[in-house]
């Protein structure tokens, strides 16, 4: 077992574990701390906390010390410098004709590196757009080429349910999202209804798969056979997933058939996994919106 406390260096950023050695620290204090990146400055998203060592991935680096006011007075400064350093960074993209979108600028704590952030649909040469910003800003330079879910992230926005996006909300990290769940959630398979402001599938599909999972074990599949509260047998024609209901045509003679619904605990049928592949058309048209993390 061991004691840590999580730190972000990022409103919506990853959560680091950290040893805050003999400190009590509470959520929302800032502390300074050694990365890979060198010293870095960071807001603690939860105190002094026991987890198992299996949790634990690489050895805890210990907290240098808790922020001071000169260090909260540098990292307002590192914003402000953040800004001017994002506009000279898009001027030297123009003068040297690249195709790329600047996106985010970001000082480490003592400066010893800025990252910019950007996107484009291929590689770039950037090797003379770095020389020109190392002469400028006198520091080590780093350029990091993002996906669209990353870009999303760091612009924001709002969703279709209105709300602030998940991924610059809450998310830290970016599951697998596959067009089966879209599937498995009897979702319409149509691109503006299952994608995001990303154009990628919606990061909201992976949060509700085990419910419904869990919920489709319960029903039969469409043209199975089932037997009704009455001992009359029908085939399947629909479901209903979160009310558990079930529609059956059942035959009443003279070639006549009469559909009804039931609810899913009251016929009899035999459970077996639900069917609900993807077809080779289905994604031939959505494989755009396909994210596999």
């Amino acid at each position: 077992m061991a004691n840590v406390i999580g730190v972000r260096f990022r409103q919506t950023g990853k959560v680091y574990y950290f040893d805050p050695v003999d400190l009590k620290i509470e959520k929302g204090q800032h502390v300074i701390v050694e990365t890979v990146r060198g010293v870095e400055y960071g807001t603690v998203s939860f105190g002094n906390r026991i987890i198992d060592d299996s949790e634990i991935q690489n050895p805890l680096k210990p907290v240098l010390r808790m922020a001071t006011p000169d260090d909260d007075k540098k990292d307002a400064e590192n914003r402000i410098k953040e800004k001017e350093a994002f506009s000279i960074c898009l001027e030297k993209i123009k003068a040297h004709g690249l195709e790329m979108k600047l996106l985010d600028t970001e000082y480490t704590f003592d400066n010893n590196k800025i990252l910019f952030y950007f996107t484009a649909d291929g590689r770039v040469d950037f090797r003379e757009l770095v020389k020109d910003l190392a002469a400028v800003f006198r520091t080590r330079i780093e350029l990091r080429q993002i996906g669209v879910r990353d870009e999303t992230k760091l612009c924001g926005g709002v969703g279709i349910c209105g709300r602030t996006l998940c991924c610059c909300s809450y998310l830290t990290d970016f599951s697998p999202v596959s067009i089966k769940m879209a599937k498995d959630q009897n979702l319409s398979l149509n691109p503006t209804k299952i994608s995001g402001v990303c154009g990628r599938l919606m990061c909201c599909l992976k949060n509700e798969e085990d419910t419904y999972l869990y919920l489709n074990s319960k029903l039969p599949n469409i043209n199975d056979t089932v037997t009704t509260p009455s001992g009359d047998r029908g085939q399947v024609t629909s479901v209903n997933v979160l009310r558990q209901t079930v529609k059956v045509a059942v035959d009443i003679g003279n070639d006549e058939i009469e559909e009804k619904e039931y609810k899913a605990t009251d016929l009899k049928f035999k459970v077996r996994k639900r069917e609900n592949k993807v077809t080779r058309e289905e994604m031939e048209a959505l494989k755009e919106l396909e994210d596999n993390g």
